[in-house]
């Protein structure tokens, strides 16, 4: 089971990469490391640079036909970069439009908004996306993790690195449900 983690060149959160990166893992699916350029991912710890990831696949040449689900991870700058690409946002909307789980965390859900899927949906984010999400006909809540069934697929967010242990599980359990 492959598992596409889709992030920006820059700007993702660390954390928010490599512990449901691990998670993953740990449910024995191979996660995946996409991004709109080729190269390596720099990592940050909040505003300081961390760690940098290699990229194993260009988003533009990725297909959801091939991963089994999608995590988006936060910080600010990373889902900023990803919603202004158009083929990000297109490679988001065909985990919804296949019905594959998908997972995003604290500002990932910016990248739902531009792919028009939070519409009859309930999230969570960082609290300062919650009015762009009620403007793209969502319902935000503030929850350690919500998981919503009420559209063609499983849609799992959370809204910070403390919501790590929770996000992780309800990834975990939606991998389950479609068989790893």
């Amino acid at each position: 089971m492959r598992i596409a983690f889709l992030t920006a060149p820059e700007g993702v959160e660390q954390i928010e990469l490599t512990e449901p990166w691990r998670a993953v893992e740990a449910a024995g699916a191979e996660p995946v490391l996409l991004s709109t350029e080729p190269g390596r991912v720099q990592g940050f710890d909040h505003l300081d640079k961390a760690d940098s990831f290699p990229v194993d696949q260009v988003v533009a040449e990725a297909s959801a036909a091939n991963f089994e689900a999608l995590v988006l991870p936060g910080g600010v700058a990373n889902p900023d970069a990803l919603r202004l690409d158009e083929r990000a946002v297109a490679f988001i909307e065909e985990f919804f439009t296949a019905g594959k789980p998908v997972a995003a965390i604290c500002h990932a859900p910016w990248t739902l908004v531009e792919a028009d899927v939070v519409r009859g949906r309930t999230v969570t984010s960082w609290p300062s996306l919650r009015t762009d999400i009620r403007n793209a006909g969502g319902t935000w809540v503030d929850e350690e993790v919500r998981v919503c069934t009420a559209g063609p697929n499983t849609l799992v967010t959370s809204r910070k690195p403390d919501d790590l242990p929770a996000f992780c599980r309800a990834l975990t359990d939606a991998l389950g449900k479609t068989g790893a």
